[in-house]
């Protein structure tokens, strides 16, 4: 009877579902509360400014009429948004590459040095600088002057090791000389020689303070038998109407190192060397010839590479940015090696591997993902450089160096044209995008595993 009674009695309502709340236990309309600040900020900050870029893009110069999509024609008709265009390429492909096998290397390296940690304090301490403050190191790093630039100091010191400059760039023959041009900046004597003969070869031009040092008090030029001895010297002596006219005097100073040619029929048929005190002597062979001094005497001294050129501006701005950001890749890099399973880098060395396999087989496919995070990132932010090549290159040859980011600059504050910039900005995003896109991809496959 119990269970009939049970079974008749109606059953009970199903109980009203709970309200959900979140795993903190906060109920959904506290914590939209709570975003509501953020998500006005993130409006007001980055979607309002995209959705009225994208609209701005579809006016023109001045706002009111609506220009379609001639802006973006402008894009791909602009000289010079093609070259910001093609030099962003450059930079997207090169610079975080660049940075991102340097960052590697000197993980890996100073894993391996007692002082590795010093090492990484110092290469990472550019990210301290801020991108004005580096930009303005640079400028005076690729200074054209070899006295102020440290880069063509370096350059013009490793290329003078192997080819001496000279040191008598601006001499030349002075009055009633008996030496004339001879084309190309050389200079050759009016007469032949014959045996026998003693010859002055006058030169003035080179300030006295800026003789070479091995320069000795110049010497006559003595005759022997049947040798051309001669003198190439300053002809030149300190006070007013002091000194004879291209004749060796007391005070006056050789050329070391003067090259002499003794040319015949347009052929040289012998060389000399001057010595400290100018003097120099040639065989038989240069009777009948005329002697030569040729255009390498007078070359003017090598002053090194135009790193702000228009052929090297854009390698020169890059290799500035790799110099602050191959320190990021390196910290990253450095901390995935630290969680690298150490059994099996050993594994492999017992199977045989030699660094170069184990470096190559096994660290870097481990670090894969981190060299994903570090490219990607650096990626982004080449993208939107605009610091490091509006200080850095300078005026002449800034439309070759020329990027998107600053382009955009021109073209909104400079050139006053706020449609194509817009358009600009709106590119910047779409290429953006993507980058963004495989970020986000990776980063949902990390959180799956």
């Amino acid at each position: 009877m119990a269970s009939d009674t049970a079974a008749g009695a109606p059953k009970s309502a199903p109980a009203a579902p709970k309200s959900r709340r979140s795993v903190t236990g906060t109920r959904r309309t506290v914590a939209a509360l709570f975003l509501l600040p953020a998500l006005l900020l993130l409006g007001a900050l980055v979607v309002y400014p995209i959705g009225y870029s994208v609209i701005r893009s579809f006016y023109d110069q001045s706002g009111d009429g609506f220009a379609g999509v001639d802006n973006y024609r402008a894009l791909f008709t602009d000289d010079g948004i093609r070259t910001a265009l093609r030099n962003n390429v450059v930079w997207v492909v090169f610079a975080p590459t660049v940075a991102t096998a340097l960052g590697l290397i000197f993980a890996v390296l100073t894993e391996r040095v007692r002082w590795g940690t010093a090492f990484k304090l110092v290469v990472f301490m550019p990210m301290a600088i801020s991108m004005l403050a580096a930009g303005i190191i640079f400028r005076l790093v690729y200074d054209q002057d070899p006295d102020k630039g440290v880069a063509n100091a370096v350059w013009v010191g490793v290329h003078d090791t192997f080819a001496q400059s000279s040191a008598f760039p601006k001499a030349h023959p002075g009055r009633e000389s008996p030496l004339e041009p001879a084309g190309g900046g050389a200079f050759i004597t009016r007469g032949t020689v014959s045996a026998g003969d003693t010859v002055t070869l006058p030169l003035v031009g080179v300030a006295p303070d800026v003789m070479p040092d091995d320069a000795e008090p110049a010497a006559a030029p003595k005759p022997e038998g049947d040798r051309i001895t001669g003198t190439a010297w300053q002809d030149f002596t300190r006070g007013k109407g002091v000194g004879t006219l291209n004749e060796v005097d007391a005070s006056e100073l050789g050329y070391p190192g003067m090259r002499i040619e003794a040319v015949k029929d347009g052929a040289v048929v012998e060389t000399a060397m001057a010595g400290g005190d100018g003097t120099f002597s040639l065989s038989s062979k240069a009777d009948g010839a005329h002697l030569r001094l040729p255009a390498s005497n007078f070359a003017a001294p090598y002053n090194g590479l135009d790193w702000l050129g228009p052929s090297l501006v854009t390698p020169a701005v890059i290799g500035s940015y790799i110099w602050m950001w191959a320190g990021f890749a390196m910290v990253l890099i450095a901390a995935g090696l630290a969680g690298m399973p150490r059994e099996l880098l050993e594994a492999a060395r017992v199977d045989g591997a030699n660094e170069w396999q184990v470096f190559r087989r096994v660290t870097v496919p481990l670090l894969a993902p981190v060299l994903a995070v570090v490219t990607v990132t650096l990626m982004i932010n080449v993208l939107k450089v605009f610091d490091l090549v509006f200080i850095i290159a300078p005026g002449s040859s800034q439309d070759d160096a020329n990027v998107l980011a600053l382009e955009l600059y021109r073209k909104g504050f400079s050139e006053d044209q706020p449609g194509i910039a817009s358009a600009i900005a709106v590119l910047l995003l779409l290429l953006v995008i993507p980058v963004m896109w495989f970020n986000v991809r990776r980063l949902r496959r990390e959180v799956r595993r």
